[in-house]
């Protein structure tokens, strides 16, 4: 270390020394186009006396020169282009300056990269992806390109994990239409009145050209790689579909829907149910089954709300078959015959993909010119031991439950287990939820964590955090769940478990390993920028590809799959996951959008927090819901928002202002300045937005305009009250900044 601090020491001393030399002796005086020309014949006279000597010293300067990122690069082209001819010019030069930009890159390296690297290692992690896939295609672009400076080019590589060897000779490729150039211009410098010159009509159509290639060549070269891998496969010369989509959840309707829409053949398959898990598994029947235990809650709260007496009588039965119920009316949303009417041709049944073209459908193959992949996920199976001795139920099964558990035990404290385990304690069971980390909802702030397990403790379920489930053990007919917490282990009766550790996206069974389709290490399809596979014309959507598992951003990504796989030759669109929200249907709900307070700690991102109580809020104090907060990180000293956080009553529905501010780019003044119904929980909001205003309010303006009123009062006193703080409602918390 000590060795390396001290070699860098002195390779700086070297080159600042020598670049203090060039301009002492202003050496730049002698890289003048004037100066050349007068000195033409001198330097053909000493070329011919001294040939050796002259190409070897005009080698060593080119080098000396690119290396030290020292200007006249130009003026040294041009004397090479006049003094050696273009034959001989363009060799010397053409090796000369690629030899200083690689010497110029390895002093960069050496010198900048492990610091740079180390101090912005978040922000460089896509930059150092991209070189290492297409450093050299990157380069060669830069380099064909002469308006960027390419001593730039040289020291900004260096930073890059780019290899010497890919940057000497992609260097050496894409400097050489350029050096022809400016070489040729050399052997007319007889001709040259000034610099500009260069640049004759001729020789700014060149320029104009290599521009241009680029753009040609990665074309070109996207055309052949993404089509080198369908060249294995017969292509028909008809197809049935424009597109073939399999799996009818959220992003599979989606997907054929817009298809339909802009009158493609679309074909949808489906091997069990039309709606996919949101419909039939999760997200209906949760909240339909949510909605039953917030009104017992209610009733148990009664003297809350005045009232003296309150009972109620139900059957567990009645309430899981309310949840099917639901299903069922919602169900023609998504039904076959509902996609049916809209254009698009469904089939039942299990579809197996035989090549990039070709689908079997219950024996049949049907071909198709895209792929959608939308398969959605499955419960992950739990890695406990003497899981097998017990039949556990997860967020699929659960619903086929009539008799209620008397002792439920949920394991995983996720948004999924969080919202099971409360409605079944309000539903009568009694609940312990265990959760290896310190606290449930980790992906949340701790704010948020800390009201929705004050909530649990208040309808009475048990939490077991910092605990490790060990192994499942039957012991005289009873089901235990053993746990380690704070190195000591504990039992826990149950007679239902339920799994909720997270989800597995379904990527087997289908010809995905037969096809050779890339798969992620988190067991998800992998998909580029534009949702292709591996494969140009197989894309993937929703759970099966992620990031996010919900079913909102499935249909987000299913908008980006159809276009791009029914008009990408023409246009192809990034998929924006730029703002993504999402909620968990605790009570209180948990929202969310952008980023959080422990992520922004995490990625070293510069921000101030501004928070309101909803205890303050009018609307919740009327709903006996007074408790909850808005969190909203923004910019320092600027009103965007670079994520908020609700955690309160209805929650899910009222972020969606915040959502859109960050979409669309407004800020807190501007949600200050909207007008909100009162009374409603929406006004939080702006609240929110007014603490943001206060915390940034001009308090040496504002100390001048009171001295202004005072003046206009005719009151001279040098006893002025501090200025008032206003009609803006009271904050929970003040403004903090974190860097």
């Amino acid at each position: 270390m000590k060795k390396s601090f001290v070699l860098k020491g002195f390779l700086v001393a070297i080159i600042v020394s020598l670049v203090i030399l060039f301009f002492k002796f202003n050496l730049d005086s002698y890289l003048t186009l004037n100066y050349l020309r007068e000195q033409q014949s001198s330097f053909q006279n000493f070329y011919e006396l001294n040939p050796i000597k002259t190409l070897g010293g005009y080698f060593l300067i080119y080098v000396l020169s690119t290396a030290l990122s020292l200007p006249g690069a130009t003026i040294l082209t041009l004397a090479g282009g006049a003094l050696f001819g273009l034959g001989t010019g363009l060799v010397l030069i053409s090796f000369a300056s690629t030899l200083g930009a690689t010497v110029a890159l390895l002093v960069s390296r050496f010198l900048l990269r492990d610091v740079v690297q180390a101090k912005f290692k978040d922000s460089l992690g896509a930059i150092n992806a991209g070189i290492q896939k297409e450093g050299a295609f990157y380069l060669f672009s830069l380099r064909l390109i002469p308006a960027f400076p390419f001593f730039m080019i040289n020291l900004v590589m260096g930073l890059t994990p780019i290899s010497v060897g890919k940057f000497f000779w992609v260097s050496q490729l894409g400097m050489l239409p350029g050096t022809v150039v400016f070489v040729n211009a050399g052997t007319q410098l007889s001709q040259l009145q000034s610099l500009k010159g260069i640049l004759s009509p001729s020789i700014l159509f060149s320029f104009v050209l290599l521009g241009i290639f680029p753009l040609i060549a990665k074309t070109v070269l996207n055309y052949y790689k993404e089509n080198k891998i369908l060249r294995r496969f017969k292509k028909p010369k008809k197809f049935d579909y424009n597109i073939a989509v399999i799996g009818a959840g959220s992003g599979g309707l989606v997907s054929s829907y817009i298809a339909a829409a802009v009158k493609a053949k679309v074909v949808l398959i489906e091997k069990h149910k039309m709606g996919g898990d949101c419909l039939n598994t999760g997200c209906v029947p949760s909240k339909a089954l949510i909605k039953s235990a917030k009104i017992l809650s209610y009733i148990r709260r009664h003297k809350e709300f005045g009232i003296k007496n309150a009972t109620v009588e139900f059957d567990f039965a009645d309430i899981m078959n309310r949840v099917q119920n639901v299903i069922k009316t919602v169900e023609p949303h998504d039904s076959i015959e509902r996609y049916s009417g809209l254009g698009v041709e469904c089939l039942s049944g299990t579809a197996k993909i035989l090549s990039p073209y070709e689908v079997s459908v219950n024996g049949k193959i049907i071909t198709a010119k895209n792929i959608i992949i939308a398969t959605g996920g499955r419960p992950a199976a739990p890695p406990i031991k003497g899981v097998e001795k017990i039949k556990f139920l997860d967020s699929d099964s659960i619903w086929s439950l009539r008799e209620k558990p008397k002792n439920l035990l949920v394991v995983g404290g996720g948004p999924i287990g969080c919202e099971i385990a409360q409605c079944f304690q309000r539903l009568g069971a009694q609940v312990n939820l265990v959760q290896r980390g310190p606290r449930i909802l980790h992906r949340e702030d701790k704010e948020a964590a800390e009201l929705v397990q004050e909530s649990f403790k208040r309808d009475g379920v048990q939490l077991h955090l910092e605990a490790i489930a060990k192994e499942f053990i039957i012991e005289n007919n009873k089901n235990y769940l053993i746990i380690e917490t704070n190195g000591k282990d504990s039992r826990i009766e149950f007679d239902q478990v339920v799994m909720a550790l997270g989800r597995k996206a379904n990527i087997s069974g289908f010809g995905l390993e037969e096809l050779g389709v890339t798969i992620t290490p988190q067991g998800t399809i992998a998909v580029d920028a534009f949702l292709r596979t591996n494969y140009p014309n197989i894309f993937a959507v929703g759970d099966v590809a992620g990031p996010y598992q919900f079913t909102h951003t499935a249909a987000h990504m299913a908008w980006f799959a159809s276009v791009n796989a029914l008009f990408g030759s023409l246009k192809k669109f990034k998929v924006d996951y730029r703002v993504v929200p999402w909620c968990t249907f605790t009570d209180p709900e948990v929202a969310r959008v952008g980023l959080s307070e422990d992520e922004a700690k995490e990625k070293k991102i510069p921000y101030e927090v501004s928070i309101y109580g909803i205890d303050d809020l009018d609307r919740a104090i009327a709903d006996q819901e007074a408790h909850g907060i808005v969190k909203v990180l923004t910019a320092p000293g600027k009103d965007k928002i670079l994520g908020a956080m609700i955690t309160g009553d209805h929650a899910g529905d009222y972020i969606v202002e915040f959502v859109s501010a960050m979409k669309h780019g407004f800020g807190m003044n501007k949600i200050l300045g909207t007008i909100h119904i009162y009374p409603t929980l929406g006004e939080a909001n702006k609240y929110a937005a007014g603490v943001w205003k206060k915390n940034h309010a001009p308090e040496k303006l504002l100390g001048w305009v009171q001295r202004f009123h005072a003046w206009r009062r005719g009151d001279s006193s040098d006893n002025i009250n501090k200025p008032s703080e206003g009609d803006t409602k009271k904050s929970s918390s003040d403004t903090h900044l974190a860097a």
